[in-house]
Parts: structure tokens; C-alpha cells; sequence
């Protein structure tokens, strides 16, 4: 008889334990639903902030093709940093320089690349003065670790130097800062 009353109890027990179990799946999932519809919702708004109808520099470049694109190198410039504050909060008396490989990334299909195009030998020392221009700005630690914002900016400066964009993408080929 005692035999039977424990079989009898562990079967119990197991109906029970079934029965919380698909109590708190239903519970669970229905907080895991709301959950999935609330990320979707955010990642629908975030989506929507990073398309605002401007062209980026990244987008364009996605959309020239590699027939279209022509590189002109400016190799190894040799640029004075500006100096830096130690981790102490002393001046940096060291001198810091960078040696930079530059490559400008030009769209063939620009109207203005017949006019500039062939052009660009004959004005690189004005490009090496904006390129020695903008990264002079930077200390040694924000040039390591700013090297996307530099070219960012190298590029909207040639831009303006040749008041066109058919200049897309200002890229270091190389880069070592000291």
C-alpha cells in the first residue's frame, strides 16, 4: 500500500510541476512578445534617423563603381604634430611627428573630373598644404585614434579647395605616428 501512496503522490507532484510550468511559459511569452515588438519599434526609429535624404561620403562611395574610381597617392608626408598633455597632466615636450601615405579616391564619371582630373600632379602641394594643415591640429593620442575624422575632414577641405566633389574619399594608405 505504501508503495502505491508514493506513486500516487509522485504522480501528483508531476502534474502539478506540468501544470506551473505551462503556466509561466505563458506568462513568459507573452512578456517575450511585448519585448520583440518594443525592440522592433526602436530599431524602426533608429533606422529612420540614419536616412534623412543627404548623401554621406560612405554612401557614395558604396554607389561609385571600382571601373569609375581612380586613385592618386600622396606618399609619405612627414607631418609635426601638435604637442600633447602627458598623464600627469604635464606639457608633452617631445616632438611628434606622423608619416602619412594618402590616397584620394577620385569618380571618373564627375563632370568635373575631365576638368580636375589630370590636374591633380600639378596642385598636390596645395593638397599637401591642407593635408599638413589639418593633421598639425591634432596631438599624437588624437591622431591614433581620430585617423577617420582627420580624413573626414582632409576630404571637405580639398573639396573646397577645387569647389567639387568629384574627389569622393581621402583614405591613409598608411600611417605612422610617433
Amino acid at each position: 500500500m505504501k508503495k502505491n501512496f508514493v506513486s500516487i503522490a509522485i504522480l501528483a507532484l508531476l502534474i502539478v510541476n506540468i501544470a506551473l510550468t505551462a503556466i509561466m511559459m505563458f506568462s513568459v511569452m507573452s512578456t517575450n512578445k511585448k519585448t520583440a515588438s518594443l525592440i522592433n519599434d526602436i530599431a524602426t526609429a533608429i533606422n529612420l534617423e540614419l536616412v534623412d535624404g543627404t548623401a554621406t561620403a560612405e554612401e557614395e562611395v558604396s554607389t561609385v563603381s571600382m571601373a569609375d574610381i581612380e586613385l592618386y597617392t600622396i606618399a609619405d608626408m612627414t607631418i609635426p604634430l601638435k604637442a600633447g598633455v602627458n598623464a600627469d597632466g604635464t606639457a608633452d615636450t617631445k616632438d611628434h611627428f606622423a608619416l602619412l601615405s594618402v590616397s584620394l579616391s577620385m569618380n571618373k564619371t564627375n563632370e568635373d573630373y575631365e576638368t580636375y582630373g589630370a590636374d591633380v600632379s600639378t596642385k598636390e602641394d596645395l593638397i599637401k598644404g591642407v593635408i599638413n594643415e589639418v593633421v598639425s591640429q591634432y596631438t599624437v593620442a588624437d591622431a591614433k585614434n581620430n585617423s577617420a575624422v582627420i580624413c573626414d575632414e582632409i576630404l571637405k577641405k580639398i573639396q573646397g579647395l577645387y569647389n567639387s566633389d568629384f574627389i569622393f574619399d581621402v583614405k591613409f594608405s598608411s600611417a605612422l605616428f610617433q
